[in-house]
């Protein structure tokens, strides 16, 4: 025998499945009601388009050298991600990262994977320069400041070369 009386092993029964009932319902209300933005449209300006992931010029207003790279399959958590892809898409936040220091020389380069608004793993690769609205704050908080048009209107020039660089780079893989 196991060493359970049936009585325990009937009540360990119903525990269980009460546990499964449980985990279907939370997984059926992460389901989203609306579909994911990131699976139906780039989300920007497309730059290159790898296996596991894509790469894109998000162009967030106020901050033109915002680039995303966005796993291809809809998967929310990154732990979830297949090891294979974790290491292709970091080779790519990297060469993202990389690429915009050696363009722009930037005063910090911003990395973020939040998924709070879209539950879509992707990475934020963003060049931050101490003459922008928010720096040193992150770029989804109050501005700290006015910024120069000038300023702006040089980095947006420069977007279509750094845009090239990074397809140089990414696309013989």
């Amino acid at each position: 025998m196991n060493g359970f009386a049936s009585g325990e092993v009937s009540a360990l029964a119903r525990v269980a499945l009460q546990q499964a009932q449980l985990a279907e319902q939370v997984m059926q209300s992460r389901t989203p009601a609306a579909p994911c933005p990131l699976c139906i449209e780039d989300g920007g300006v497309l730059v290159a388009e790898l296996d596991a992931c894509r790469v894109v010029r998000a162009g967030e207003p106020g901050f033109p050298a915002s680039y995303r790279v966005v796993l291809t399959d809809h998967v929310a958590e990154w732990s979830d991600v297949h090891i294979a892809d974790q290491l292709e898409v970091m080779r790519v936040v990297n060469v993202v990262e990389t690429t915009l220091r050696a363009h722009l020389h930037p005063t910090k380069i911003n990395l973020a994977s939040l998924g709070n608004v879209v539950a879509h793993v992707h990475w934020h690769v963003v060049a931050r320069f101490d003459w922008d609205s928010h720096f040193p704050a992150p770029i989804w908080a109050r501005p700290q400041r006015a910024v120069d048009p000038a300023h702006l209107a040089v980095l947006t020039q420069l977007m279509p070369a750094v845009d090239e660089a990074l397809r140089q780079q990414l696309l013989p893989w």
